[in-house]
């Protein structure tokens, strides 16, 4: 019947329009949770080698090992850096504290994906590998159902003798009867898809609420870190905010001293990197306490220790 079906040469019973709607809707439903589903895995998770490894052991019903995840590597690379350059230095200080932030956002980071597992995938997962595919199983009964029909009809327009037609009659109300059936029990599942998504809607509401949560604890951590950075002496702070800073070049004043903070911004390492050593000849020299990047072309770059003589 199939075949015949394929070949053009037999008729097919066609389904009510509203159940090919729900056909239709059940799959659309199937095709866009799966590329959600797969790209929210993405999105926790980047690396596929993990996912891939997350996976087996799923299957295997076995418990991944912990691992560190990229910001709380990062913020045990920093601690451990810091504690090289030794604590007490400027450097090393800000190094362990961003490191010490690292790691909770780390921290914030596992949360967030293990809420995300629970209220979001796992429903989602649920639904792709439980009630869609108990779906599929009555959708392929239904097309068993609808061939066994057209093809008892088939054989009632072929019956000659009395007997076979009225045999090949009492099939056709046995498959009929058989196929409405199943059409029914396929319709009142497919109903249930409305359900579906309103379960998915508030799973998706938990999966905006823990996102914001990890964003929010993301903010606070790193307002936090920049208020404690920002504690810290102006020599060590960023020059970026450099833009009408006057050349070095400039300093033709005996007093270095008294040339430097009117030449340079205050926020410049130079300003408080400079300090005057001896003068000599009617010359100022004075050695660089730390490296300074010139803003632009009118400014020169200066490396620590260096001695530079004004004129």
């Amino acid at each position: 019947q199939f075949t015949e079906e394929k070949l053009g040469q037999a008729e097919k019973t066609e389904l009510d329009a509203h159940l090919e709607n729900l056909l239709s809707k059940a799959e659309c439903t199937k095709l866009w949770t799966e590329k959600i589903m797969k790209q929210t895995e993405v999105l926790l998770q980047p690396n596929p080698n993990a996912r891939i490894e997350e996976f087996v052991y799923e299957k295997l019903d076995r418990k991944a090992p912990s691992r560190m995840n990229n910001p709380e590597l990062l913020g045990q690379y920093m601690i451990d850096a810091g504690n090289e350059f030794g604590p007490g230095t400027a450097y090393g200080n800000a190094l362990i504290k961003c490191g010490e932030t690292q790691k909770r956002i780390g921290t914030a980071d596992r949360e967030l994906i293990q809420t995300s597992a629970i209220n979001f995938l796992t429903p989602l997962r649920n639904f792709i590998e439980g009630d869609y595919k108990t779906i599929t199983k009555e959708r392929k009964l239904l097309q068993n159902k609808r061939l066994d029909l057209d093809a008892a009809k088939t054989r009632l327009k072929k019956a000659k003798v009395a007997e076979a037609r009225a045999a090949s009659e009492q099939e056709v109300r046995i498959t009929q009867s058989e196929f409405d059936r199943q059409a029914e029990i396929t319709r009142l599942l497919l109903e249930g898809i409305s359900s579906t998504h309103a379960h998915h809607l508030r799973c998706l509401n938990d999966f905006v609420e823990a996102q914001m949560t990890y964003y929010a604890q993301c903010y606070q951590y790193m307002l936090d870190l920049q208020k404690q950075l920002g504690s810290f002496p102006s020599t060590f702070l960023s020059n970026n905010n450099q833009s009408s800073s006057t050349p070095v070049q400039s300093v033709s004043t005996p007093s270095v001293l008294a040339s430097a903070s009117t030449s340079l911004p205050s926020k410049s390492i130079v300003t408080s990197g400079i300090s005057e050593l001896k003068a000599s000849s009617g010359n100022r020299k004075a050695r660089v306490l730390y490296d300074y990047d010139a803003a632009n072309s009118s400014e020169l770059s200066l490396l620590a220790d260096e001695v530079r003589v004004f004129y």
